[in-house]
């Protein structure tokens, strides 16, 4: 059995390349799906569809709009999605449209966040079948699905 697994969580740095190599280590058979992981593609892909846009809100509009759909195909195809706050400065509004995303399709959530997030996302935990501190927890919680 091999299942996809929707890696939802900020780009700003490796944290997937990671995550993706310990499953590796540990002999998961998981196909990793995820956010365009190339900011600036992210940032620029619907002018690059669309064209120059007039000003900056529509050009942050139209990339919303192909991240958006890119996001909703890849989430559809995935048997869980693991949404990781990490503790970085960055906020992490993505991450949480994205978990919204998984719980309102119904799909499997491991929330991935350290103690200190616990207030902030509390009723996304209360919706996710399993909450973990670690994403080393996110993956022995993905190897005992195949136990």
């Amino acid at each position: 059995m091999q299942i996809n697994v929707y890696l939802a969580g900020q780009i700003h740095d490796d944290w997937r390349d990671t995550f993706r190599a310990h499953a590796v280590e540990i002999g998961l058979a998981v196909n990793f799906l995820a956010p365009m992981e190339v900011h600036e593609r992210s940032d620029n892909v619907g002018e690059d569809i669309l064209g120059v846009q007039p000003n900056p809100v529509m050009k942050d509009e139209v990339a919303s709009m192909m991240n958006n759909l890119r996001t909703r195909v890849l989430v559809e195809k995935a048997d869980v999605v693991i949404a990781y706050f990490d503790t970085s400065q960055y906020r992490q509004w993505n991450t949480a449209m994205d978990a919204g995303i998984a719980i309102g399709m119904g799909k499997p959530l491991i929330l991935v966040r350290d103690a200190t997030k616990h207030h902030a996302l509390k009723e996304i935990s209360n919706r996710a079948q399993v909450t973990v501190e670690t994403p080393e927890q996110a993956l022995q919680a993905l190897q005992y699905i195949f136990e």
